[in-house]
């Protein structure tokens, strides 16, 4: 019987866009509080994170209380790290660095039962946290999204978003950035550059275009919600190590200001990470 359907689904078909959190943490813990914050979706950045498989788990089985959609980020375009992923109970995963058609069909492959795809049947957990009827929906319900941040893929972008079974693209502006300027502008979310706005805005155009949707990473909430008026139908809002890093120095700063003590002998760490 049927527990679960993928809430990202149900809340696009209401016309919304989704509000995602995002993981860079090894911690079930942390994932917990992520996931009973109030977002749509959690995912678990197993690329730039400090999370393998062993660490996704838990933190799976630490957010299935709160109901939140959980997704992950793949390390890399890995047939087999990806299967694992879904069959952990997943409900959907982001593939970082699809550059081309090919490289986008061998992504669904991956995602989706034959005859659609090529993924092995072996839903171990996702039996469990999903349904035992899994099987029957897995292919109509888990989400496959394609990182676009690459020149490459930018030149390949009208291919890519019309690959069957791709469900939407997924934009990183940090690699974009590179990949379409150099060193010409620091790196990081939130993008300002007339040049950059445009590229995001294409990529929407492009993926609305051929009926999938759009993702878009995001360093702060005011520029995640510029993106969802652009047409963005998922949002990043920061992660995990950013929002910790971020409240311990507001808390440290306010102290100091507060009884006039001298300032850390330490130095401040950086307020970043993907």
């Amino acid at each position: 019987m049927t527990t679960h359907r993928n809430p990202i689904r149900r809340i696009w078909a209401e016309g919304h866009a989704v509000l995602n959190g995002w993981l860079s943490m090894d911690s079930p813990f942390s994932a917990e509080i992520m996931a009973s914050a109030g977002y749509d979706s959690v995912t678990i950045d197993i690329q730039h994170g400090a999370v393998d498989y062993n660490g996704m788990l838990p933190m799976l089985q630490a957010m299935r209380a709160s109901g939140v959609a959980t997704m992950a980020r793949a390390s890399w375009l890995d047939p087999g790290a990806i299967m694992k992923i879904l069959d952990a109970g997943a409900w959907g995963v982001i593939c970082p660095m699809i550059n081309t058609r090919a490289e986008a069909e061998r992504l669904v492959s991956c995602v989706r039962y034959p005859p659609k795809g090529n993924r092995s049947f072996g839903p171990t957990r996702a039996n469990f946290a999903l349904g035992s009827d899994y099987a029957d929906f897995a292919d109509d319900e888990v989400v496959c999204l394609a990182m676009v941040e690459t020149a490459e893929a930018m030149a390949n972008l009208d291919e890519i978003v019309r690959t069957p079974g791709l469900d939407g693209v997924y934009v990183g502006p940090a690699d974009l950035t590179f990949g379409l300027t150099g060193r010409r502008y620091r790196t990081g979310f939130d993008r300002e550059e007339p040049e950059m706005i445009e590229a995001i805005q294409r990529v929407i155009a492009a993926a609305h275009g051929a009926g999938i949707r759009l993702g878009l990473h995001n360093g702060t909430a005011a520029y995640a919600a510029k993106g969802v008026s652009w047409g963005a139908d998922l949002v990043t809002v920061s992660n995990d190590v950013r929002l910790l890093a971020q409240g311990a120095q507001h808390s440290v700063a306010e102290f100091r200001k507060l009884v006039g003590g001298a300032p850390a002998m330490t130095g401040s760490a950086p307020v970043s990470g993907y």
